[in-house]
């Protein structure tokens, strides 16, 4: 049991006992003293942490309710004091069980995170503990069971449900091969896998980590609750003491005190930001903590990479440039089937193009492949290679748009495939969207070349580019940025450094914890960019939220002061009017947790 129940539990106790000794044996002065007892201590626990937080340079916003404790006590007003203990016992409670209840959706990826695999050994199956399974071992996944590492499959076809990873609701077929990330769930045929990565390094166990990071780093906002904390305390001060020179009565004090009460200031805002984070986590995002989502909210600037944020960081043929003398067909099917012995990127995109045009490829002879230049070798009989301009022909070639796979048959210059990386189609949408939420300076931040760089700028609606940046330009850029908070979007190890010195980044992560991950203050775990527009209006509608539910719980106790400083609220339903209060800032911080804002 934790000490804000121990504190509640004894709070009761006390009140049954005291109501006890008062009503039925007809011993107040022992209820009284029982009542004042329990609540000075508690007053000296509350002053103590409230000189704590003076030390750290703010004021704190419990000073009000050390103040009505010892003024119901010292004027007489134990039960109203008695229901002040209640209240805040009580309302640290409320507090926790609404944090949970807000949270249940953050917690979901840890309740089912895999924790055994079957491990085949020479012995049979047997069941060893996650942490247990290392890179190499061989593991049966049984039909409707999760994932446990991440790793390939070496027997068996299935198809895997990826949605909790990277937000497509297709099942995705797999076979002999296919790799098979950790946290998917199997369809109905079991299959045998190889891990290729340890559970701590693997997918699910990444996002996990992400999430109890968040869970980890408590709302920033709570400290600016304290920013209303002093003028509140005066007002309060103020009305108690006007109440008390009118009336000439000191209970008056009292009366005012108990309903000024800072819950509202105390609870309202973290509970508003854990609303926040549980929103974003249900929405596939994962921010690390209230700072962050306060940060993204008031950001200025937002810059982005380019290749897997802005566009799909996949290559495409686009186009096909084939010399009158040869056949478009045939060109693409020797390319194609030479490539298909490399594992280089475009060479696979190569590949890919020809299979989805139905081409068959052919075998090819003494092959032989250049670094970081391309490859050669004979089908059907023809000398055939593919790769950069200058290593495939000394001539003249044709220019294309983006990266050139050049082809030459017989020595004979046959044609060019042009490989672009495609702009994701939500990105110029997502864009606007940035726009109309304020954020005017948009940058793209890319190593990619002058060109290509202008042209996904001109289809997405930025005007502000910087091409050729290396990971220390990248940085520089970020350090120069006058406009803050800024907000840094990106995807891979390069983005990393620009990740970390922004006031907030943002990581496309669904294909992993990577570098980006780690160093960023929010990670998107769907292949979606639209998500960047959606973090940053879920981080405005919690900011929006929070202050609201802060200023309408200090509003309500000023209305209650006033009312109370004429008299016309006994101390004791003062001290009930609170939990009311309390209870109404409560459900409306907990607003921040619908999509529906």
């Amino acid at each position: 049991m934790n000490s804000d129940k121990i504190k509640l539990y004894g709070t009761l106790t006390i009140g049954a006992v005291a109501f006890v000794l008062e009503f039925l044996f007809k011993l107040p002065i022992y209820s009284q003293w029982i009542i004042s007892i329990l609540g000075l201590i508690l007053a000296l626990i509350m002053l103590i942490d409230m000189f704590k937080v003076l030390k750290n340079g703010d004021f704190g916003v419990d000073l009000l309710a050390i103040t009505a404790i010892v003024a119901t006590i010292v004027l007489g007003q134990y039960w109203a004091g008695w229901v002040i203990l209640l209240m805040l016992t009580g309302g640290d409670s409320l507090e926790e069980y609404a944090a949970n209840k807000a949270k249940s959706e953050l917690k979901s990826l840890l309740d089912n995170a895999p924790s055994f695999a079957h491990k085949i050994t020479s012995q049979g199956i047997q069941d060893v503990d996650i942490d247990d399974v290392q890179v190499g071992d061989k593991l049966l996944i049984r039909s409707k069971e999760q994932v446990p590492v991440d790793g390939a499959v070496y027997d068996g076809k299935s198809n895997v449900d990826e949605s909790s990873l990277t937000g497509e609701s297709v099942p995705v077929d797999i076979g002999v091969g296919s790799e098979v990330m950790s946290g998917s769930i199997n369809g109905e045929y079991p299959f045998k896998m190889e891990a290729k990565k340890i559970a701590a390094d693997s997918e699910y166990q990444a996002i996990v980590k992400l999430v109890k990071e968040s869970e980890s780093n408590p709302a920033h906002f709570v400290r600016l609750a304290d920013r209303y904390a002093l003028p509140f305390t005066i007002i309060a001060y103020v009305i108690a003491g006007l109440a008390w020179y009118l009336s000439k009565d000191p209970i008056r004090i009292a009366q005012v005190l108990v309903v000024a009460s800072p819950c509202p200031l105390i609870l309202a805002a973290p509970i508003a930001f854990v609303s926040g984070m549980s929103r974003t986590s249900r929405n596939g995002i994962i921010v690390k903590s209230g700072t962050a989502l306060e940060k993204i909210s008031s950001a200025k600037t937002i810059a982005f990479d380019k290749t897997g944020t802005i566009t799909k960081g996949k290559l495409v043929v686009d186009d096909a440039i084939i010399k009158p003398d040869f056949d478009e067909t045939t060109v693409l099917t020797y390319a194609a089937s030479l490539e298909e012995n490399s594992s280089h990127i475009m060479a696979q995109t190569v590949v890919n193009y020809a299979i989805e045009r139905g081409l068959k490829l052919k075998k090819a002879d003494k092959i032989k492949e250049y670094t970081a230049q391309g490859i050669v070798g004979f089908i059907d009989g023809h000398y055939v290679k593919v790769g950069q301009e200058k290593f495939v022909t000394e001539e003249e070639v044709d220019q294309v748009k983006g990266s050139g796979v050049y082809v030459s048959i017989d020595s004979k210059y046959a044609g060019v495939f042009s490989l672009l990386d495609q702009v994701r189609p939500e990105a110029a949408s997502t864009i606007q969207k940035l726009k109309d939420f304020g954020l005017k300076n948009i940058l793209l931040i890319t190593g990619d070349k002058k060109e290509t760089t202008a042209k996904v700028a001109s289809q997405v609606g930025i005007t502000q580019t910087y091409p050729e940046s290396l990971p220390n330009d990248k940085v520089k850029i970020i350090k120069g940025i006058k406009e803050h908070p800024t907000i840094m979007v990106g995807d891979g190890v390069n983005d990393a450094p620009a990740l970390a010195l922004a006031d907030a980044g943002i990581a496309m992560g669904y294909q992993g914890a990577n570098a980006a991950s780690e160093s960023a203050d929010a990670v998107i775990l769907q292949d979606d960019f639209g998500k960047v527009a959606q973090v940053v209006k879920i981080s405005r509608d919690t900011l929006k939220v929070a202050k609201e539910a802060v200023l309408i719980g200090i509003f309500i106790c000023i209305v209650l002061m006033v009312i109370a400083g004429f008299g016309l609220i006994p101390t004791i339903i003062g001290a009930l009017l609170q939990e009311v209060v309390d209870t109404v800032t409560i459900l409306y911080a907990l607003r921040a947790r619908s999509d529906r804002l």
